[in-house]
């Protein structure tokens, strides 16, 4: 960011905020001058001068009402990250209809009243930024992903769309697509893996760079779409995905 604080004062709603790559999206604004509010289930440990809001996103009712909040508390709202997700790692004979609906609550239908409730905002200051965490699932086929792949791809389509019908309101959408991220869902998913080791070099060796990406490496490319270097640019998916797609 060179020391210039180019989300100053910008009003920002960041999801899933309080660990992973939405602690670093949050770190990283405040840091660079934005007023955050954080909007998580657990919302205990948070980085300084940052307001928080304790919710969970697969409870309808309740995420409309503090999506609300937050952009009323702030005044309005000119970036939103629709960060949060959960993952699922069962392919479609094997997974249940209540884990689908609960990945499509959090992963998609979130999503969707975030910015739902953004846009009326943005519209009435002329502009604003939506960034959302997609997934290289969402744009490729992985074994036992059936939920999540599925849910990540209507992310990529929704941004498409929103960036479609509201660009000439000075509103851009877009979406970044990580690859595997050294990350508190990844570390749940080989504590619970018979063979940590062996799942963790499996996850490493998918990506041609062989390694996974750190939280802060997905940040940066979250706020270089929010920020006004990325002024041109909407409906696009940035890749970050350590080669997967290029293999």
């Amino acid at each position: 960011m060179n020391g210039i604080l180019k989300f100053e004062n910008k009003r920002v709603v960041v999801t899933g905020g309080t660990s992973g790559i939405g602690r670093e999206v949050v770190k990283l604004l405040a840091s660079e001058g934005a007023r955050v509010a954080l909007l998580d289930r657990d919302v205990d440990v948070v980085p300084p001068n940052v307001a928080n809001y304790r919710v969970d996103l697969s409870d309808s009712a309740a995420t409309e009402d503090v999506f609300k909040r937050a952009i009323d508390d702030l005044g309005g709202i000119d970036i939103l990250c629709n960060n949060a997700g959960i993952g699922s790692t069962r392919n479609i004979v094997d997974v249940s209809l209540d884990e689908w609906e609960r990945v499509f609550a959090v992963n998609v239908r979130a999503v969707y009243q975030g910015t739902r409730l953004a846009i009326p905002k943005m519209l009435e200051q002329g502009g604003g930024s939506i960034v959302n965490t997609a997934s290289a699932a969402g744009l490729i086929g992985l074994p036992d992903r059936a939920a999540y792949c599925a849910s990540k791809g209507a992310v990529i389509a929704l941004t498409r769309q929103v960036a479609v019908q509201y660009a000439k309101f000075g509103i851009r959408c877009n979406s970044v697509c990580p690859g595997t991220v050294d990350s508190p869902w990844v570390g749940r998913l080989l504590a619970e893996s018979p063979d940590a080791d062996k799942m963790r070099q499996q996850l490493i060796d998918r990506q041609p760079m062989g390694r996974l990406a750190t939280p802060k490496e997905i940040a940066v490319a979250i706020a270089f779409l929010a920020g006004p270097d990325a002024a041109f640019i909407t409906g696009t998916e940035l890749v970050v995905d350590g080669g997967i797609l290029a293999s």
